[in-house]
């Protein structure tokens, strides 16, 4: 058993990659990602990439920060 809650449930940003016509990429958050007991991922997207990617992020302060308000 988790010896506390941030083990239980860890969270990560999902993200996709978006390539502008610049040639530069662009990483777009498309949803949200999170452990279960059992070490496996449940994601939950807000969006549908059009190019099939995802990448999982844990998240970084100034992400927490935005996603606040």
């Amino acid at each position: 058993m988790p010896k506390n809650r941030t083990e239980e449930k860890k969270r990560f940003n999902v993200f996709t990659p978006v390539e502008k016509k610049d040639s530069k990429t662009f990483w777009l958050r498309v949803g949200t990602a999170f452990t279960n007991k059992d070490e496996s991922i449940n994601v939950y997207l807000d969006a549908l990439p059009m190019n099939g990617k995802l990448q999982l992020r844990e998240p970084s302060p100034a992400t927490d920060e935005r996603d606040d308000g």
